[in-house]
């Protein structure tokens, strides 16, 4: 797909990391941006620094785990700009979730699968109809992660379970689409390939109260600061891959009518290959037995 001044994209998630740096890249190019996000003073704020910066921008505070809020950002959309040529599905919480899987809130899952599962899947049913029925090239990118996408990480599993899920269903949606012969295309995009500085990690400040934790949890909520810090002191230095590279990946990828947009990383690539051997073989998950927790 080429991508040129004039066109619509609609990023969700946008008000902060990924999703704004994706808005950036997007303005950058020419293309009028529809930021949407549950949190109203950051999306307020991001879209008035892309105007500053000479942007076209429209932004709606959208719970995208609500069907209604996210066909209504459609119509929005499509009453303003009459057309959107990029999608990014890129919304998404950590759970917060506690313990062994048997020992987790059920809303903690039902939160994250609202966010991640359903949101990504409203967003598909209210965008692809509109898209495809105007004949135009598009693209459609899923946010998914290297956590479940790839091999689950057992202590955030809830999580892990969600991103699993947007790469199946990506895999189906570019399928259908290809049954049509659509000019739409699609991806489900793995950020990295190292750690990132998003809000992911204080998910928990937009959690709605109909899913409020149920008990009081066993330890304090961590902040990225906080792990990291965590990190050095066990020796342990770590990796951050800027949002903006992660952004420059994706309109790498739309250009291209990639499908996998997974940059290059031997560690994915070992965790890639464990996987599908243990597959083939009909082999235990040894490669789960570094993460297993005594």
């Amino acid at each position: 797909m080429e991508l040129r001044a004039g066109q619509i994209a609609v990023v969700t998630g946008a008000a902060s990391g990924i999703g704004l740096a994706l808005a950036r890249r997007f303005a950058a190019e020419g293309l009028a941006v529809v930021l949407a996000d549950v949190e109203e003073g950051a999306l307020e704020k991001a879209a008035a620094g892309l105007r500053a910066d000479g942007a076209t921008v429209h932004a709606r505070v959208v719970d995208v785990g609500v069907r209604e809020q996210v066909f209504a950002l459609a119509e929005d959309a499509y009453d303003r700009f009459g057309a959107v040529h990029v999608l990014c599905n890129n919304a998404g919480v950590g759970s917060g979730a506690e313990g062994r899987m048997w020992e987790h809130e059920p809303n903690d899952w039902r939160w994250a699968f609202e966010v991640n599962v359903w949101g990504v899947f409203h967003g598909i049913q209210a965008f692809v109809p509109r898209m495809l029925a105007g004949g135009e090239e598009g693209h459609v990118v899923n946010t998914s992660s290297g956590d479940g996408g790839i091999a689950p990480l057992p202590t955030a599993s809830v999580y892990a379970v969600t991103k699993a899920a947007v790469v199946t269903m990506t895999e189906s949606l570019y399928a259908h689409l290809k049954a049509e012969h659509a000019r739409v295309g699609a991806s489900v995009l793995f950020p990295g390939p190292h750690m990132l500085r998003t809000g992911l990690w204080e998910s928990h400040r937009n959690r709605p109260e109909r899913y409020a934790k149920s008990r009081p949890r066993r330890a304090p909520y961590r902040s990225l600061g906080q792990w990291e810090t965590a990190m050095k002191e066990a020796g342990q230095e770590v990796a951050f891959t800027p949002v903006e590279e992660v952004a420059e990946h994706v309109l790498d990828g739309i250009r291209a009518d990639r499908f996998w947009m997974l940059p290059d990383s031997e560690h994915s690539d070992r965790q890639i290959r464990a996987r599908s051997r243990s597959m083939l073989e009909r082999a235990n998950p040894s490669y789960l037995e570094s993460f297993i927790l005594d």
